[in-house]
């Protein structure tokens, strides 16, 4: 049996920021994943050049039924602290949109950094290697049953991701073995998901699908303090509705709610329109084609039972009133998601009330470690949730190599 202070499982963003942090404080680390390529996610993410923080990270851009939680890891370990780690390593890098950042180049640049900070930490690789079985026994650890053989190690650290994109090899490994071990889950969903509607619903904007432009988009209710709201680009598909506006929104969205999108965030429709009625004789298409894509323009005029060709100064000031006001509030209920297969992250997990906010341990059993997206902590599209894989990774890094350090004094 090989023999560790510290076993990672799981060999991505948050698992390979972990292991090296517990391995450069001088810890025997042995970093285990199932995949013969590494960090595929990463590989993948930001359209290759991996969106790997965000300048404006804060618990606020975070989703938990413990929303607290997220507050000493992002505190102790930031963005700033981040990109530090990429000036060592000589990766250059640019801001987008909205304090959102990407590699210059390739993701891989991530990928070869983490585990540069692996090998620099000693950091043993095993991959690819199934864990069949994991076993604790009070005061020797966990021993763990391997394709490659039993390991045994102090401290056991679960970082195996959630349920999305199962084609890269997403699993339910970290939620079998917070069951096993007496953790309660949130129920896991799928977010950062693009939505769908049903066949009747969604008939007449098929012909809209590759239709992209700014919105509002909002859902819940304040109250309930899971409401939601940002002003961001959504996209028309064959199926439903997708883009960085409906993906937010996904996050917070509850099957049977609706979700209320303004179509014209930037305009007051309503006075527009009265305008135009004295100030034009255009037809009612060739008027909204200025405000909205011209193929929506003309689908949504017939939505609303009008004629694209009706010339403004025709129409009822009633009918003005009620086109505009459809403008700002429209309204529609979701029949469900594209599911696991192209959501971005897993909302839900583990639940972060029986684990340490500081440390990242298991409240049930000591040297136990849960982080990055399996727990209950979920971030907006644009870098949180890879802060999240770093902060949570560091904060347990840290933690778990002093657990092995005290267990083996």
């Amino acid at each position: 049996m090989e023999d560790f202070d510290i076993a990672v499982i799981g060999a991505g963003a948050a698992g390979m920021m972990c292991a090296a942090v517990a391995g450069q404080r001088g810890r025997r680390v042995v970093l285990i994943d199932h995949a013969a390529r590494l960090a595929e996610k990463i590989r993948i993410s930001g359209g290759g050049r991996c969106n790997f923080t965000n300048l404006q990270a804060s618990p606020a851009n975070f989703l938990s039924a413990n929303p607290h939680f997220c507050r000493s890891a992002l505190a102790r370990y930031t963005p700033r602290d981040f990109l530090s780690l990429l000036k060592a390593h000589r990766v250059s890098w640019h801001e987008k949109h909205r304090g959102q950042l990407f590699c210059d180049h390739s993701s891989e640049a991530i990928i070869d950094l983490l585990k540069a900070e692996c090998d620099t930490g000693k950091v043993a690789w095993r991959r690819p290697v199934a864990v069949d079985a994991v076993r604790h026994a009070n005061g020797s650890g966990f021993a763990l049953d391997t394709s490659a053989g039993p390991i045994a190690a102090r401290a056991l650290v679960v970082a195996t991701g959630g349920l999305s994109i199962p084609k890269i090899g997403a699993t339910d490994f970290a939620y079998r073995v917070a069951k096993q071990f007496g953790h309660k889950l949130v129920e896991p969903r799928p977010a950062l998901v693009p939505l769908t509607f049903s066949s009747d619903v969604w008939a007449p904007f098929t012909v809209l699908s590759g239709v992209s432009l700014e919105v509002g988009v909002a859902t819940g209710e304040k109250k309930t303090k899971v409401a939601g709201s940002f002003v961001e680009d959504l996209l028309f598909t064959h199926r439903g509705l997708s883009g960085p506006g409906v993906l937010q929104i996904s996050s917070y969205w509850q099957p049977g709610e609706p979700i209320r999108i303004d179509l014209l965030p930037d305009r007051e429709p309503v006075a527009e329109l009265l305008r135009a009625k004295s100030a034009t004789k255009r037809q009612i298409g060739n008027l909204i084609a200025e405000w909205l894509p011209a193929r929506l323009a003309h689908a949504w005029l017939e939505t609303q039972g009008l004629s694209p060709e009706a010339r403004v100064a025709d129409l009822p000031d009633k009918t003005l009133r009620r086109l505009g006001e459809a403008f700002s509030v429209w309204t529609l209920v979701p029949s469900g998601t594209e599911g696991y297969r192209k959501a971005e992250v897993t909302k839900g997990g583990v639940d972060t009330r029986e684990l340490s906010s500081a440390t990242m341990m298991s409240e049930r059993v000591p040297g136990l470690y849960f982080i990055g997206e399996a727990v209950d902590v979920t971030g907006w599209l644009g870098g949180y949730n890879f802060q999240w894989a770093w902060a949570s990774g560091v904060a347990a890094g840290e933690a778990a190599a002093e657990y092995a350090r005290k267990t083996d004094a």
